[in-house]
């Protein structure tokens, strides 16, 4: 018995300079178009001209915020928000880095206090936080710590130092959890490695563990420092004067309340982009060597948008 095969039409081959000498047929490439983009772009480019209308209909002196924004106390105020939420983050790392060691440590006690100091200081919000360490005087009178500091409690517990206290302890909580996170995200087995060499628990810690778990610490650092910025205007409360304290001393004796509050928000607005450049630049670094391509920069992100406007343009 045999197979029988059916025979189909001979398959056409592409067009191409053949025997005739007739050339490829050019492709006419056309570009996509998205409707939806033109749609929404429309939308909100609409609802942001009805919002700044909408303000400018208001009863506020623009001028007045216009002349305030580099009025010397705004400016004073500014430089003291940049001091204590630089310094307060750094005191939340420092204790981050420790307390996420101690969390992690097998000794149940230090493990113990660890997650004590987390649980109460995340627990608690900041804003009671500060108003505990601007009242400790009327629990502790005196701090005294033998021969190495004794002073009235009034006299230690001045702004700066309640404003540092109650958000680097706050912050610190926060960090450890962070960081606590970072250490583990680091395979164990790059741990035993390092003391299958001789090196000890600290050096594994500081030469191998922490500079692979700067990649999960670093975003979340960086979120926690811009939200710093902000929590900072809470210390106006203990007196200290930042830039929302500012702002407010001249809004309540100018009789222009609203006005120094933009002028405030100007200023916020003005620092968290700032350090949200620096934030990016600096996880762009720290993943090198996890991503097979950088992510672009700001600038070449906006060239690549520019060149792809063109190329729809040139298609049209």
């Amino acid at each position: 018995m045999t197979d029988k095969i059916e025979k189909g039409p001979a398959a056409t081959p592409p067009a191409g300079p053949g025997a005739s000498g007739t050339p490829y047929e050019a492709i006419k490439a056309i570009p996509v178009r998205h409707y939806g983009r033109y749609v929404s772009g429309a939308v909100v480019i609409a609802l942001l001209l009805w919002l700044v209308y909408a303000f400018s209909q208001g009863n506020v002196v623009w001028k007045t915020v216009g002349d305030k924004v580099f009025d010397p106390s705004i400016i004073s105020g500014l430089g003291n928000t940049v001091v204590i939420s630089v310094t307060s983050m750094a005191l939340g790392l420092v204790l981050g880095i420790l307390f996420a060691v101690m969390r992690l440590s097998k000794n149940p006690v230090t493990n113990s206090v660890a997650w004590l100091y987390i649980w109460f200081f995340r627990g608690t919000p900041v804003y009671v936080q500060l108003l505990v360490w601007f009242n400790l005087s009327l629990i502790f009178q005196y701090v005294n710590l033998g021969p190495i500091y004794k002073n009235e409690t009034v006299d230690l517990m001045t702004p700066f130092m309640v404003a540092l206290l109650g958000l680097g302890l706050n912050e610190g909580a926060y960090m450890a959890e962070i960081v606590r996170a970072g250490i583990q995200s680091v395979d164990e087995g790059q741990s035993e490695a390092s003391h299958a060499l001789g090196m000890t628990q600290l050096q594994t810690m500081r030469r191998v563990v922490l500079p692979q778990a700067m990649r999960v610490i670093i975003p979340p650092t960086g979120n926690e420092f811009i939200n710093m910025l902000k929590t900072s205007s809470l210390v106006s409360a203990v007196q200290y004067t930042e830039l929302l304290r500012a702002s407010s001393n001249i809004g309540s004796t100018a009789g222009a309340v609203m006005e120094m509050l933009f002028v405030a928000s100007i200023w916020y607005l003005a620092l968290t982009s700032v350090f949200s450049v620096g934030q990016y630049y600096l996880e762009r670094r720290y993943a090198r060597g996890s991503l097979r391509s950088l992510p672009p920069t700001p600038f070449q992100r906006l060239r690549n948008n520019l060149n792809m406007f063109r190329r729809t343009e040139v298609a049209k």
